[in-house]
């Protein structure tokens, strides 16, 4: 490979380092299960891992074990009572959305080089030419010279290799939360779009893990695999990073709807924007707030329409002490 002004510092040995070196978490593989391209994994485990944690939090529901009660948020009782929707019409709406979004996800989804397939020695090597005017604007140019020639393939390695994978991961997750945060609120503002379309998610008073997809088919179409799509798009995510972000986000978006506080859970502990900000959002008192997810709650922080148990406790206080005055 011909060295550029932009590369002139990486000399044999630091090429070799590029060269052989590599994080925990790539193979060269051209596919991670062999019987699957990656394209179509990219679409088969976001719905495996669906019905694979709600089936989780479902045998939790019908164990019986005592000790569960102190973490559910609501009896097992109001979710016969309160919800508005049988969990058999929910299990066909749910299986209708991924349906659709798996054959437009096929439709969507480039193939893209994966693994071997990939020149990762190249690619460090553009990112060289950018790098260098960065470190002569921090350092001048004879230092950013001494410190590329003996740290520069170092500083190549982690850009690529964990920099950019990172960035564009927080970039997908910002564009998902900001196009559900907008739109979502939008269907609760506006009342032809809640009650045509968003009160079909709300028969769900009481929410269950495998309930957290059931929503109207249009809806399902554009809140989330509209989403998902322009995440995808426009932090131009490679088929790997699609599978990650696609895959975490379905986790998440389950466990929101768990009807569980788990002090041990990963997923509840990532934000607090969890099962128990979100059931707010599915009570009355809480209807028109937290619009916030699946991952952080600064949209509802910036635009006032976050609400907590203690918010909720206020509120009901200054009820009662009107009711009192009135009395």
């Amino acid at each position: 490979m011909n060295a550029t002004a932009g590369s002139a510092f990486l000399d044999a040995t630091q090429r070799h380092y590029l060269a052989t070196n590599a994080p925990l978490y790539y193979t060269p593989s051209t596919r991670l299960v062999s019987s699957l391209p990656d394209h179509i994994f990219a679409l088969a485990l976001p719905v495996i891992a669906y019905w694979g944690l709600s089936g989780v939090f479902q045998l939790l529901d019908v164990s019986g074990w005592k000790w569960l009660d102190r973490y559910r948020l609501h009896e097992s009782e109001e979710v016969r009572t309160r919800n508005l929707v049988t969990p058999g019409q929910v299990l066909w709406a749910v299986i209708l959305q991924h349906a659709v979004q798996t054959v437009l996800g096929y439709w969507w989804i480039e193939v893209k080089p994966v693994g071997a397939e990939m020149d990762h020695v190249a690619n460090m090597v553009r990112l060289a030419r950018p790098m260098v005017r960065a470190a002569e604007w921090v350092l001048g140019k004879e230092a950013a010279a001494q410190f590329l020639a003996t740290q520069g393939a170092e500083i190549l390695y982690a850009v690529y290799w964990w920099a950019i994978p990172t960035f564009k991961f927080v970039l997908g997750m910002f564009i998902i939360d900001t196009w559900q945060y907008f739109l979502h609120r939008a269907m609760h503002m506006n009342t032809f779009l809640y009650k045509s379309f968003h009160s079909y998610h709300h028969r769900l008073y009481v929410p269950y893990a495998y309930g957290a997809l059931y929503n109207h088919p249009l809806e399902g179409l554009l809140l989330d695999t509209a989403g998902a799509g322009l995440a995808e798009w426009i932090a131009q995510l490679s088929t790997r990073e699609a599978i990650f972000l696609f895959t975490i986000s379905t986790l998440k978006t389950v466990d929101d709807h768990c009807g569980y506080k788990l002090p041990w859970d990963p997923l509840q502990l990532l934000s607090s924007n969890n099962a128990d900000y979100h059931d707010i959002h599915h009570q009355v008192i809480g209807i028109k707030s937290n619009f916030s997810q699946p991952f952080f709650i600064h949209w509802d922080a910036i635009l006032g329409t976050r609400m907590t148990r203690k918010d909720i406790e206020v509120r009901r206080q200054k009820q009662q002490q009107k009711l009192h005055k009135t009395q």
